[in-house]
């Protein structure tokens, strides 16, 4: 074999090591970028890269008009525009100024943080909400004057309505909608953790 084979093969090898380096380090900006957590050391609490907050976390949406974008960006494309105020979303990661987001029927996104409140809602069994074609079909819930099955009915609620969280312990979260409180089984609301306290 020539010297000149010999040389090229070695820059060949080289280039190819060069190339697997470079991507291996392109990977991990991308990781680094977009990775979603951080683990915390002392109790393994996955927590988001810019806040230091749980994740996943619940929170609401702040604005009445918010813009669901493909990516963390205003460059990036809107993939959905929600016009509900309070509506409850669960943050599943954070890059910069921006959180992925995913709500009720599953849908995820990137929206500003400053459009994201902290303040906790919940929506009513959005699972019982049946559409077929351009009819909407729901159920109704019993809510509870005090958390107990054996409590006295305080209100119905429709499926799908969202309501503010006041308090969660145990099966039971304080709620109220319209200036009228009640309890609701946490089971039967989207936007609270099966385990979750919440203090109003």
């Amino acid at each position: 074999m020539s010297a000149i084979q010999l040389t090229h093969r070695f820059f060949s090898s080289l280039s190819r090591t060069r190339i697997c380096i470079s991507l291996l380090v392109l990977l991990g900006l991308g990781l680094g970028m977009f990775g979603n957590t951080n683990i915390a050391a002392a109790d393994g609490i996955k927590t988001g890269r810019e806040t230091g907050l749980p994740i996943p976390r619940f929170v609401s949406l702040k604005s009445k008009a918010v813009n669901l974008r493909v990516g963390p960006g205003r460059r990036y494309a809107i993939a959905w525009h929600y016009r509900k105020h309070g509506l409850p979303v669960e943050v599943i990661q954070e890059f910069d100024q921006w959180r992925r987001i995913r709500d009720s029927e599953g849908t995820t996104g990137w929206v500003l943080h400053s459009l994201l409140s902290n303040r906790r809602t919940a929506i009513v069994a959005p699972w019982d909400i049946k559409r077929e074609g351009a009819i909407t079909r729901t159920r109704f819930v019993e809510a509870k004057h005090a958390a107990s099955s054996s409590s006295d009915v305080a209100a119905r609620l429709e499926a799908g309505l969202v309501v503010d969280v006041d308090a969660c312990t145990g099966k039971w979260c304080q709620l109220e909608a319209q200036s009228e409180q009640f309890w609701l089984e946490k089971d039967k609301l989207w936007g609270v953790y099966p385990d979750e306290k919440v203090d109003g």
